[in-house]
């Protein structure tokens, strides 16, 4: 029959050629302030950060940093992309911030506190999650 191979996966750690790559494409653009979005849904986080005039410099998202499945929408892998785009904001020279929050995933407060972490200002919170104001038509009354 033989050995059996078994393959140890670390389970829910950054993939660090992922990161790293990441990184590397850092717009080399000097800004000191910007805006901030987070779009946190059930089941991934998405960074963005952009310019005053909304224009995207950085993104990222815990799918593009090698997460998969259900751990993209934990609040850990939110964590990690925050502090990945604090440190691509630290490159671009980034002081202080506006944040825009949309959703309601596990990871919209875990993002922007890891991101906070790495030395930016946070001067304004915005939660932007849309609300439906009438729902969906009802169903029409069965007929027997």
């Amino acid at each position: 029959m033989g050995k059996k191979r078994i393959i140890r996966k670390s389970g829910g750690s950054v993939d660090q050629g992922l990161k790293s790559r990441s990184l590397a494409r850092v717009a080399k653009k000097n800004m000191l302030a910007g805006t901030l979005h987070i779009q946190a849904t059930y089941n991934n986080t998405k960074v963005l950060l952009a310019d005053k005039e909304g224009n995207t410099v950085a993104w990222s998202s815990s799918g593009a940093l090698g997460f998969s499945g259900a751990k993209k929408g934990t609040p850990f892998a939110a964590a990690k992309v925050g502090e990945l785009i604090g440190e691509k904001a630290n490159i671009i020279g980034v002081k202080e911030v506006d944040v825009v929050i949309r959703g309601v995933g596990a990871g919209r407060e875990s993002a922007l506190r890891a991101f906070a972490s790495k030395g930016v200002d946070v001067s304004r919170i915005r939660d932007n999650t849309p609300i439906p104001h009438n729902g969906p038509r009802p169903p029409k009354p069965r007929r027997v």
